[in-house]
């Protein structure tokens, strides 16, 4: 028990935003960040199984509504020292799929979800950890398939496109603001099993590539794999950690498949 007092509450008084949180990996970081002593918010386009964390409505990629959730939020918490945005789609029923078939419509719903919501939310919170001079903390999702992609079984350009695009856009948030110290990293994380990944996950061709491809299984990854790497990242112990991109992934970067 005593080992065990020394790794909790990681997180004490952080104040906390987290983009997405009402679902999956959003959800159990959310709670997990909870559990380490934060002061959470959790946003999202409906209220989810959130329990007793403090929720706001936002659809994040509404510069107006962004603005407002960042107000309510301060108002909320007092200040900001953490953002996590989780928030995005996988386009597939927009139109979304390999690049000779994918949809302008697809293109755009994709992006617009999962890039311009990243611009938005990023900045706002930029704009208040410079107004408050003291630093801060975001980080981004992206996908281990902007880095090591398989369209043999996950032929989506927008997405990929779009989670590339954050890391791109975070990578350089980091060098910009790093002076200012705040601190911009980003998750890629493999087969996660979330109810936006439930097409792959119950596909048994998949999950049988899996053996191989994330051999650290068995099988997908959870929720809480993640939210295991955000409380580092977020954390205090990260401190001289910026432009990181994280794969949590079973080994599936470097794994052949």
């Amino acid at each position: 028990m005593v080992g065990l007092g020394r790794n909790i509450m990681r997180l004490h008084n952080k104040r906390t935003l987290i983009i997405g949180g009402t679902s999956g990996i959003g959800l159990a970081t959310a709670r997990r960040f909870a559990a380490e002593g934060a002061c959470v918010v959790v946003a999202g386009l409906d209220r989810g199984d959130v329990g007793d964390l403090h929720f706001l409505t936002c659809d994040a990629r509404d510069a107006n509504q962004m603005d407002a959730l960042l107000a309510q939020t301060i108002q909320h918490l007092g200040g900001l020292d953490i953002l996590f945005h989780v928030a995005g789609i996988s386009g597939r029923k927009h139109g979304d799929g390999p690049l000779h078939e994918c949809t302008d419509s697809g293109w755009d719903a994709t992006l617009d979800a999962n890039l311009k919501s990243v611009f938005l939310t990023n900045g706002a919170a930029i704009r208040q950890f410079l107004a408050q001079g003291t630093g801060g903390v975001i980080l981004n999702m992206a996908s281990v398939l902007a880095i090591s992609p398989v369209p043999t079984f996950f032929d989506t350009a927008a997405y990929t496109a779009s989670k590339g695009g954050v890391i791109a856009l975070s990578r350089y948030a980091a060098a910009r603001y790093a002076k200012d110290k705040i601190r911009v990293n980003v998750l890629a994380p493999g087969l996660i099993d979330t109810p936006m990944s439930a097409r792959a996950v119950n596909d048994p061709t998949i999950r049988a590539y899996l053996d191989a491809k994330q051999p650290l299984g068995p099988g997908p990854g959870t929720p809480d794999d993640c939210a295991n790497a955000a409380v580092f990242l977020c954390g205090d112990e990260a401190r001289f950690i910026t432009g990181v991109v994280l794969p949590v992934d079973g080994g599936w970067c470097v794994s052949e498949g």
